[in-house]
């Protein structure tokens, strides 16, 4: 999968990712550097609807994806995130995250 790296990461973009309220769920799900199934638990939220919310992630840059057959898993860009927006994580997750 493709793999991204600092200077693909647009503020206006992430903001937009960060803005849903089930994306930014995906997002707590991986704030702690957990790989995120396709279908995580927990989240009513039909399949087709749920690739959409993976596809804006992955377009700005949040997330990496790697494949394991026909599974696909997704971490965190955290590193890449707080290089280059320092904070925004933190103030958008919260403290805990």
């Amino acid at each position: 999968m493709a793999r991204h790296d600092d200077r693909d990461l647009d503020m206006a973009a992430v903001l937009h990712a960060l803005g849903d309220p089930v994306r930014l769920a995906l997002v707590r799900g991986m704030a702690g550097g957990r790989e995120s199934a396709c279908s995580p638990d927990g989240l009513d939220v039909p399949r087709s609807t749920l690739s959409n919310h993976w596809r804006i992630l992955r377009e700005a840059g949040l997330t990496d994806t790697r494949a394991d057959g026909k599974a696909r898993y997704m971490t965190l860009r955290r590193t890449a995130l707080d290089t280059a927006f320092p904070g925004l994580l933190a103030a958008v997750l919260g403290p805990d995250a």
